[in-house]
């Protein structure tokens, strides 16, 4: 087997993998970074979403919208360091790093308290605090620009379909307003115009909005065209069962979902789950027969994208089993403050969800514009 033979396709109609399974992968990843607070791990966590987003991601508008989940994760680590420096911390520390004037409060607001010492243990918490959630945004971000939310919708269960077009549409709002704004501000530079400022940002909103009313007609005017809210008509017996299979499932999912991401639930949390997901399964099948649609073509799950989902899945896992063999290898102490380490193991499974850079079909090279001393 030669070595041309071992490396991904380029990309196609045919082969592009099922957006269920970067959601998967994305998923996973997420759930490790929920399990863990140390800086190394979470930063590992971060490179890895990037790493897999800049090698496969496409040119396509809704794949643009990582650089936006990013720059949310920093300002919501920059708003919790902010909100620990000036409300204050409930970790104790030594080391004092200076100290803001105190706002007094009335008696019934004890235990609350507007200025004071900042200590650096107090920071160092916020800031693993605040880089946990900016991990999850970001592995979010990596499914919204690896996904392709139109071939999402379109390989939903039947059950699901109404209520996944409208977290469709919300889902591709800030891919597409992005897109837009980039647009806008392209243009009026050409112009000679200001693009920056607040007037600029006022000159540019109008469109903006104008824009994505345009688009929301449009998608009511196709929807109304296909024959959206059609549906056939099933059994009382069905229907019951179809709801109580559900709920009952919903509830499991929850119920596994919480004991897998608690401490002290990873023994009963993933029977729960499972018993849970069986149970939604059904529901959704019988729900389905509901549904009168067809599919055109639907994406096939095939080899790479089991690669790719279980790839998210081990990092879970593995994250997952770590917590509860070694909970402190986890979370960093910042009482006595201590440097962080990071964990063989963890860090093993962390880096498998690197799979998808190196199995995923590879998307097309962008032709690159001729310069100026060539032309």
């Amino acid at each position: 087997m030669t070595r041309r033979t071992l490396r991904a396709p380029r990309a196609h109609r045919s082969n592009a993998v099922h957006p269920g399974a970067w959601w998967i992968w994305a998923l996973g990843l997420g759930t490790a970074a929920s399990r863990t607070t140390d800086p190394l791990l979470l930063a590992l966590l971060i490179g890895v979403a990037g790493y897999v987003v800049a090698a496969r991601r496409t040119e396509a508008p809704w794949a643009r919208s990582y650089g936006a989940f990013v720059k949310l994760g920093l300002a919501v680590i920059g708003i919790r360091l902010v909100f620990a420096t000036v409300l204050g911390s409930p970790i104790p520390g030594t080391h004092l790093l200076f100290t803001l004037p105190e706002v007094p409060l009335p008696h019934w607001a004890q235990g609350v308290r507007i200025g004071g010492k900042v200590t650096l243990e107090g920071l160092a918490f916020a800031f693993y605090d605040g880089l946990k959630l900016a991990t999850l945004l970001i592995c979010v971000g990596a499914a919204n620009a690896l996904a392709s939310p139109s071939r999402l919708l379109k390989s939903l269960p039947g059950a699901l379909y109404e209520a996944g077009v409208a977290v469709v549409v919300a889902m591709t709002f800030a891919p597409n307003l992005i897109a837009d704004v980039r647009r806008l501000r392209a243009a009026r530079r050409l112009r000679g115009r200001p693009d920056s400022g607040l007037r600029g940002l006022l000159q540019v909103g109008l469109p903006v909005l104008e824009g994505a009313l345009e688009r929301s007609v449009s998608l009511a005017a196709a929807m109304d065209a296909r024959g959206y809210g059609r549906t056939a008509e099933v059994p009382p017996a069905v229907r019951r069962a179809t709801a109580t299979l559900t709920l009952a499932g919903l509830i499991g999912v929850c119920a596994g979902t919480y004991g897998l991401l608690a401490a002290a639930g990873a023994g009963y949390g993933l029977p729960v789950l499972l018993v849970g997901l069986a149970s939604a399964l059904g529901g959704l099948w019988l729900g389905g027969r509901r549904s009168v649609r067809t599919r055109y073509r639907p994406d096939v799950w095939g080899v790479r994208a089991w690669l790719i989902a279980g790839s998210g899945a081990v990092a879970a896992a593995v994250m997952i089993w770590a917590g509860a063999r070694d909970p402190a290898a986890l979370q960093p102490q910042v009482v006595p403050l201590t440097a962080p380490a990071l964990p063989l193991w963890p860090a093993v499974g962390v880096l498998v969800g690197l799979l998808p850079a190196f199995v995923a079909p590879a998307p097309h090279p962008t032709p690159k514009q001729p310069t100026e001393a060539a032309q």
